[in-house]
């Protein structure tokens, strides 16, 4: 759901964290790495006009299938969302790079995508939360960005609501953005 939410082959790094770490349990969601039975829902994820009306537009299914591999690679930083067994997402930490914004190079940059059939039960925001809560853990003190269209008033929301705060707003892919940031203390 967010523009920096794309799902990428090629993570940066998040230091010497030891990945994959254990699957992280919230009240009703595990974040685990990802398997091979979450191809399909990659798949669906990625080729979802609804998931990508504010991120440039779907990908052709088609081209996923024959370029997303059968078996996943690990990816540090990228948690499989699972509830009762079943992908229903995406979140994504990585190293913003200065293509985002300067203000968020560097930093780690929250991503996320849902599948239209999770939103508006707080599956983002628990899987979100639980994600942050383990960067706390294991990088205190990291700051964090995230980046979204102003237009997505969910993605907004969802922003506030895990504690980002606006640093600027730009124009980018013919919309406007909105970087946060989110700061923890030591």
């Amino acid at each position: 759901m967010t523009a920096a939410g794309c799902y990428s082959p090629r993570m940066s790094d998040l230091g010497s964290i030891a990945w994959p770490p254990a699957p992280i349990e919230t009240g009703r969601l595990v974040l685990r790495e990802a398997e091979d039975r979450d191809r399909a829902a990659f798949v669906e994820l990625l080729a979802s006009p609804e998931v990508h009306t504010y991120l440039g537009g779907p990908r052709p299914r088609a081209e996923l299938e024959r370029e997303l591999p059968l078996a996943p690679g690990r990816r540090p930083g990228s948690f499989v969302v699972d509830l009762d067994g079943a992908m229903i997402g995406q979140v994504l930490l990585r190293r913003a790079t200065e293509h985002l914004r300067p203000a968020a190079a560097g930093k780690v940059d929250l991503g996320y995508l849902f599948l239209p059939r999770a939103w508006g039960h707080g599956y983002a925001a628990e899987a979100c939360a639980a994600a942050l809560d383990w960067l706390d853990g294991v990088l205190p003190g990291e700051p964090v960005v995230l980046a979204t269209q102003t237009a997505n008033s969910r993605s907004m929301r969802l922003a506030a609501k895990l504690g980002f705060t606006e640093v600027e707003r730009f124009r980018a892919w013919d919309a406007e953005q909105w970087l946060g940031r989110r700061d923890r203390p030591v």
